[in-house]
């Protein structure tokens, strides 16, 4: 494509971008975490109260029955260090949750993905590049229930069916997902980690 059929393509969505990203922006937003004892946390859905053991050794993450997740933490890290922690343990669970949702939704759709990744987005569940057959996973996606997370694995892999987010990408879902739009609004209720748009 040349430049200006993109530039024309970007701002024959402008409109869209631009309601995506407020309604993103305006979805309920936890207060700023200060990873201290008490402190609720989210794991698939679920609400866990954040107990925080600080001792020497290694940084770890470890939830105790239905109610409790344990940081284990060196004395003295910061707030954003501690995170730092418990943003690593949830990128490994969801590095173990993904491959089985991918084996599945790859098999079922007929289509094959040669990457896919996890990164913090601000404005997206998930993205996928058509070309690169390659999708990202938003990292808050661990905090979701699995159903969400599985949502977007289908959400992600129909775009390597339909690019674009019309009628035909719809019906694709409809008969591969048919709850899809109640996973899609329960994600978009759910409230999301505190962030900073400046």
């Amino acid at each position: 494509m040349s430049d200006d059929a993109i530039r024309l393509a970007v701002i024959g969505k402008l409109g869209w971008i631009k309601r995506q990203k407020a309604r993103f922006a305006a979805q309920p937003r936890q207060s700023r975490r200060e990873m201290v004892s008490g402190e609720s946390h989210y794991f698939l859905g679920q609400r866990y109260r954040l107990r925080v053991h600080e001792q020497p050794g290694r940084s770890r993450v470890a939830l105790k029955g239905k109610a409790t997740l344990d940081l284990f933490v060196s004395p003295g890290l910061t707030a954003g260090q501690r995170e730092l922690v418990l943003n690593k343990w949830y990128r490994a669970q969801l590095r173990t949750l993904i491959p089985s949702l991918l084996e599945k939704w790859q098999a079922e759709l007929g289509v094959v993905l040669a990457a896919w990744g996890i990164k913090k987005m601000k404005t997206k569940w998930g993205s996928c590049n058509t070309e690169a057959r390659r999708v990202w996973f938003n990292l808050e996606l661990a905090k979701k229930p699995v159903q969400c997370l599985e949502y977007i694995v289908v959400h992600e892999l129909t775009h390597l069916l339909e690019r674009h987010h019309n009628d035909r990408m719809v019906a694709l879902l409809d008969r591969h997902l048919p709850q899809w739009r109640a996973h899609r609004d329960r994600l978009n209720e759910m409230p999301l980690a505190h962030e900073d748009w400046m």
